[in-house]
């Protein structure tokens, strides 16, 4: 699979897997979420969960990680995150592991956002 080899991913098949793998959440609405990302491609599940597909076989290890991570980091963080919920296997025509997340509202991070960006110069 090359760099633009991307899975195509979309509304239908997302609904394929929930009703496959998690029926009990099969009749919750799934919507693309605005600013998905590139390495994975992010849907609402309802109103409180996402679902996350990496696009690409080369992203496909991020999920085990968070699953296991952000378990053990979320009460060490100062903030909330978005708690795993359950991972996916490979089905209906998708070949990877994938992610259902507990949604957190808020804002896509931007640097527009950011009022003082001096505070960050010298972490970086």
């Amino acid at each position: 699979m090359s760099d633009h080899d991307k899975i195509p991913i979309n509304v239908s098949l997302v609904q394929r897997l929930i009703a496959e793998q998690f029926p009990q959440w099969a009749d919750l609405e799934i919507k693309p979420v605005e600013f998905s990302g590139w390495d994975n491609k992010t849907f609402h599940l309802g109103k409180h969960m996402t679902v996350r597909l990496p696009s690409h076989a080369e992203y496909a290890g991020q999920v085990e990680k968070e699953q296991h991570w952000l378990l053990k980091l979320a009460a060490r963080l100062p903030l909330p995150i978005a708690m795993p919920l359950a991972m996916g296997q490979p089905g209906a025509g998708y070949p990877l592991h994938w992610s259902i997340y507990k949604w957190l509202e808020g804002s896509t991070a931007s640097l527009e956002q950011i009022k003082d960006l001096s505070q960050f110069a010298t972490a970086l």
